[in-house]
C-alpha cells in the first residue's frame, strides 16, 4: 500500500459531512481508496475491527451523498462498520488516536460527535433505537424534523439476534417511515437470483411503478361487482411475484417494503436505491451486498481473522510477533482444556454465540463438530438451549464474553439456576479488556451473578487453576460460572490432561499464597487475576518492613467464609482486591461477611475495585495502572492503610 502525501488527496478537503455530496463520482471513487488506506494503516498500528469497516466504505459515501447527518438520523449497528463514518464526520485529524487511551473510541459514541446518533458496542440494537427515533420524529411539531429520515444500518450477523427481530416486528406493525439497510456480507444468494432480485427491485419499487400500481388498483376497484376482487388479486400477484423471486419474503412478512439486493461497489446505484427507499412512506428494508475486507487483499482472503485483531504489518498482513516467552492466552488454554476433557467425556458440548475463535471454542468445532454449536448473536437462546441439553444428561459449556453474558441474565436465573441445571458459564474477557472500552469491559459479572441461588462462581488466578476449574465442572452437578481475563496468562505450569486430571479444589476453601496467615500488618484478599499482582506487591512491601499475607479465595460465591473469618481476626488491615465492579462485587461480599460477624470494629477495611463509572478505552496495563489495580496500586493501598493505622 502507498501513502500519497500529495495535495491531490481528497480526504483532507472533507471539512464537513455535506462536502461528500458535492464530489464527482470519480472523486468519490478516489476518496474510497483513501479511506481504505487510512483505515488499514491506523488499525495496523492500533488494532481494531478492520474487515467490516472496509466493506462499507462505498455505502458510507452513498449515505452521506443522499442524507444529511445534521438532520437525518443514522444508527450503525455494533459500530464495527463505522470507521469510514468517523473519518468523514469530523474525526480524520485525530483518527490516528483510534482506540488509544485518551483518543477516539472504536465505536460510535454520542459524546464524541453530534453525528454519532446512537452509542453502540453490542450488536442488534439499531432497528429498535431507530424506530424510537422515528416515533419521536413523527411526534415533533417541527415540520423540518417531521420530514427527516431515520436509518438503521445492520449486518446480517447482527440480524440473527432476537432483539433485531423484535425491532422488525414492531416497526412493521407501527408502519412508520423507517429505512433499514441490511449490510449483507455472508448470506448465500446465487448470482441469477440476485440479478433477478435487482431487476424486480428496480421495476417493482420505483416511484413511477408504485404510482401506477395505486392508480391501476383504484381503476380496478371502480369496476362494478368484481372490482374489489380483481384489485385484491392484482395485489396478491405483485406480492407473490416479488417474494418468490427475491430473498425478501421474510421482510415482506414483517410488512417491510423490500428493495434489493444492491451491489455494494457501485456508489451511483447505492445512491439511487437510497433515494428510492427515502421516497417510500412506510418501513423499507434495503438489502446491500458487501464484501468484508474489500480493497485489502489479506482481509478479503481471511475476513474472519481481520474482523477484529491486534497490531499487524500492513504490507504483509501478518500479526506482529509476541515478545519471546509470552505465555499462552487464557482463551487458548480454555479451548485446549475443553477439547482434552471432551476427548474423555462424551457428555461435554460447547456452545457459543458468534464468538467461536474469540472464545477458543473453534478448537471444539474442529475436533468435535457434532458437539459444538454456534447459535449466532443470541446469548439468551444459547443459555436456554444449554439448559435443555443439561436436562438430558449432557454437560454444556457456554462460552461467552463477560460483557455479552449480560444479555442472558434472565435465562441464567430462570432457565439454569432456578432448575439447578449443570450448565457451565465460561466468561471470557472478565475484567478490563482494553482498547474496546466501556461497552466491552467485563466488570459487572460478579455483581450480577453472585446473588443468584444455586450458582457457584470461580475466578482462577492463573491458567493452571483455570484447568482445574474446568476439570471440576462436568461433575459439579449444578450451575457454575468461571470468569477469566483477556490476554496472556501468568505462565503457570499446565497439567498434561491426557495423563491425569488435576485434583479438584476443595469446596469453600481458598489458598494462602504468601506470608504468615497467623499474624502480620495486613491481609490482602485478592480475587482471580489480582492474586499474583497482590503477591508481587506483598513481596515489594516486605522489603519496606511490612508483613503482608495474600489469600486467594478461589471461590467468589459461595465465599470460603470460615477461612476468611479466621484470617481476618489476625490482621489490623484488610484489603479486598478484584477486577470487577466495586458495587455489588466480591469485596462487598467480604465486607458484608465481616459485618455480620462483628469483625469490622478496630480494623481498617478497604476495597480496591472498578469504581462506579464506565471505564474508557486504553491498554489493559494503562487502565489497571490508572485504577490502582496493578502491583504498584495494590502496594500503595496497603502502604497507606498501614501508615494510617500506625498513627
Amino acid at each position: 500500500m502507498t501513502n500519497d502525501p500529495t495535495p491531490n488527496r481528497i480526504l483532507p478537503k472533507i471539512q464537513h459531512p455535506a462536502d461528500v455530496a458535492l464530489l464527482t463520482p470519480e472523486e468519490k471513487t478516489r476518496l474510497a481508496e483513501e479511506l481504505r488506506e487510512t483505515i488499514v494503516r491506523t488499525v495496523a498500528a492500533n488494532g481494531g475491527h478492520l474487515a467490516p469497516s472496509l466493506g462499507v466504505v462505498e455505502l458510507t459515501l452513498a449515505l452521506l451523498s443522499v442524507f444529511n447527518p445534521a438532520r437525518d438520523r443514522m444508527v450503525w449497528d455494533v459500530g464495527h462498520q463505522a470507521y469510514a463514518w468517523k473519518l468523514l464526520t469530523g474525526r480524520a485529524n485525530n483518527f490516528s488516536t483510534l482506540r488509544q487511551h485518551g483518543g477516539i473510541s472504536g465505536f460510535p459514541r454520542r459524546s464524541e460527535s453530534p453525528y454519532d446518533h446512537f452509542g453502540v458496542g453490542h450488536s442488534s440494537t439499531s432497528i429498535s433505537a431507530a424506530l424510537g427515533m422515528a416515533m419521536a420524529r413523527d411526534l415533533s411539531d417541527d415540520p423540518d424534523v417531521r420530514s427527516s429520515h431515520v436509518l438503521a444500518i445492520i449486518g446480517d450477523g447482527a440480524l440473527t439476534a432476537g432483539l433485531a427481530f423484535e425491532g422488525l416486528n414492531q416497526a412493521g406493525a407501527m408502519g412508520r417511515r423507517l429505512i433499514v439497510i441490511l449490510n449483507d456480507n455472508e448470506m448465500s444468494i446465487s448470482k441469477n437470483v440476485g440479478a433477478l432480485s435487482l431487476f424486480l427491485s428496480r421495476n417493482l419499487e420505483s416511484g413511477w411503478a408504485r404510482r401506477l400500481r395505486h392508480e391501476f388498483r383504484d381503476f380496478l376497484k371502480s369496476i362494478p361487482g368484481i372490482g374489489n376482487e380483481m384489485a385484491g388479486y392484482a395485489s396478491r400477484t405483485h406480492s407473490s411475484l416479488k417474494t418468490v423471486f427475491t430473498p425478501g419474503m421474510l421482510f415482506e412478512a414483517f410488512r417491510f417494503n423490500y428493495v434489493g439486493p444492491v451491489d455494494w461497489h457501485d456508489i451511483g446505484e447505492l445512491e439511487r436505491h437510497l433515494r428510492m427507499a427515502a421516497s417510500i412512506e412506510e418501513p423499507v428494508l434495503l438489502h446491500v451486498l458487501t464484501q468484508k475486507g474489500h480493497g485489502y487483499r489479506y482481509a478479503e482472503e481471511n475476513p474472519s481473522r481481520f474482523h477484529g485483531l491486534g497490531k499487524f504489518d500492513p504490507e504483509t498482513g501478518k500479526s506482529l510477533p509476541k515478545p519471546a516467552g509470552t505465555p499462552p492466552s487464557w482463551t487458548d488454554v480454555f479451548g485446549e482444556t475443553l477439547c482434552a476433557l471432551a476427548e474423555k467425556d462424551r457428555r461435554i458440548v460447547a456452545v457459543t454465540a458468534a464468538m467461536a475463535s474469540g472464545t477458543g471454542t473453534d478448537k471444539m468445532r474442529e475436533r468435535f463438530p457434532s458437539r459444538f454449536v454456534d447459535v449466532g448473536i443470541c446469548e439468551q437462546h444459547a443459555v436456554t438451549f444449554a439448559a435443555g441439553l443439561a436436562t438430558q444428561g449432557l454437560r454444556p459449556f457456554v462460552a461467552l464474553y463477560s460483557t455479552f453474558a449480560q444479555r442472558a441474565y434472565d435465562q441464567i436465573v430462570h432457565d439454569v439456576c432456578l432448575q439447578n441445571l449443570p450448565v457451565t458459564l465460561c466468561l471470557d474477557r472478565a475484567g478490563l479488556v482494553g482498547e474496546d472500552g466501556a461497552t466491552h469491559h467485563g466488570v459487572f459479572d460478579i455483581a450480577y451473578l453472585r446473588h443468584i441461588p444455586n450458582l457457584a462462581i470461580i475466578a482462577p488466578r492463573d491458567e493452571g487453576e483455570l484447568q482445574r476449574a474446568l476439570c471440576m465442572a462436568p461433575d459439579a452437578g449444578s450451575p457454575l460460572a468461571i470468569r477469566y481475563p483477556r490476554g496472556a496468562g501468568e505462565g503457570a505450569e499446565l497439567a498434561n490432561l491426557a495423563l491425569a486430571l488435576p485434583a479438584p479444589h476443595p469446596a469453600e476453601q481458598g489458598d494462602v499464597l504468601h506470608g504468615d496467615p497467623q499474624q502480620g500488618d495486613a491481609l490482602i484478599i485478592a480475587a482471580g487475576s489480582m492474586a499474583w499482582p497482590a503477591v508481587r506487591a506483598a513481596e515489594a512491601l516486605e522489603k519496606e518492613g511490612l508483613r503482608v499475607c495474600v489469600y486467594d479465595p478461589w471461590w467468589i460465591c459461595p465465599l470460603p467464609e470460615k477461612q476468611i473469618l479466621a484470617l481476618a481476626q489476625n490482621f489490623p488491615c484488610l484489603l479486598a482486591v478484584e477486577e470487577g465492579s466495586a458495587i455489588g462485587g466480591f469485596g462487598e461480599g467480604v465486607e458484608d461477611l465481616l459485618a455480620r460477624h462483628d469483625l469490622l470494629n478496630g480494623r481498617r477495611i478497604r476495597r480496591l475495585a472498578i469504581p462506579d463509572a464506565f471505564i474508557e478505552h486504553g491498554t489493559q496495563k494503562e487502565l489497571r495502572r490508572s485504577l490502582g489495580l496493578d502491583e504498584e496500586g495494590i502496594a500503595g493501598a496497603v502502604r497507606s492503610m498501614c501508615a494510617a493505622n500506625a498513627v
